[in-house]
């Protein structure tokens, strides 16, 4: 069963503010880390995840969704996603991109005019980081991204019209990285190194960083 895409997509027009929305994909089974899900791990007292959903409100977006898939039933019952919209992708172990394309369809509908998508296990990656990528919208067709000593990373800025064609070239674990490659030349890069860490919690060493 494959998840939702986004086909059909109008971007809202708005009197007001725009709605950046935050879209956590944190659906990963930690197979180097001998299948434990990630966003279950430790962080200064509470799951992981819990971080990562912070870091998103504390950076200004709303609404936010957090996409599960290992041990969704066990996440939604230890850690506190209360006000998130929660959306179970069962197809987790294709990759990043089945989690991405629904994502982005459980934000058709919601009048967001971007979605700012981050990653469960960077926990090196803060409030302000997230901060600077989000205010660097300026229309539904933005693509932006946090840049470290100039190469790209998360979190990364899609305007809405840009959903439809991310979620048709999301398969494996590629991500977004297509439509990245196909439309570089419009990518804003916002320098990120000098207030957050872009590191990931991958492999049993990784683990140090969460103390």
């Amino acid at each position: 069963m494959q998840a939702d895409t986004v086909t059909d997509f109008d971007p809202p027009a708005h009197a007001g503010p725009p709605v950046i929305a935050g879209l956590l994909l944190a659906a990963g089974g930690g197979r180097r880390l001998g299948g434990r899900p990630k966003a279950l791990l430790p962080y200064r007292g509470r799951p992981l995840v819990e971080n990562a959903v912070r870091v998103l409100r504390e950076a200004g977006c709303g609404p936010v969704h957090v996409v599960l898939g290992a041990s969704a039933a066990e996440v939604r019952e230890r850690a506190d996603l209360a006000g998130c919209t929660v959306v179970d992708n069962p197809d987790w172990a294709e990759g990043m991109g089945s989690s991405l394309r629904a994502g982005l369809a459980s934000l058709a509908g919601t009048g967001a005019s971007a979605a700012l998508v981050s990653l469960m296990d960077q926990p090196g990656i803060g409030p302000v980081a997230a901060a600077r990528v989000r205010e660097a919208y300026r229309s539904p067709a933005s693509l932006v991204a946090a840049a470290y000593d100039g190469e790209r990373g998360h979190p990364v800025l899609f305007g809405a019209e840009r959903w439809a064609d991310i979620a048709a070239t999301a398969t494996g674990d590629k991500g977004a990285r297509v439509h990245l490659a196909r439309h570089s030349g419009e990518l804003v890069l916002v320098e990120c190194a000098d207030v957050a860490a872009a590191f990931d919690i991958d492999t049993p060493p990784d683990l140090a960083r969460l103390s």
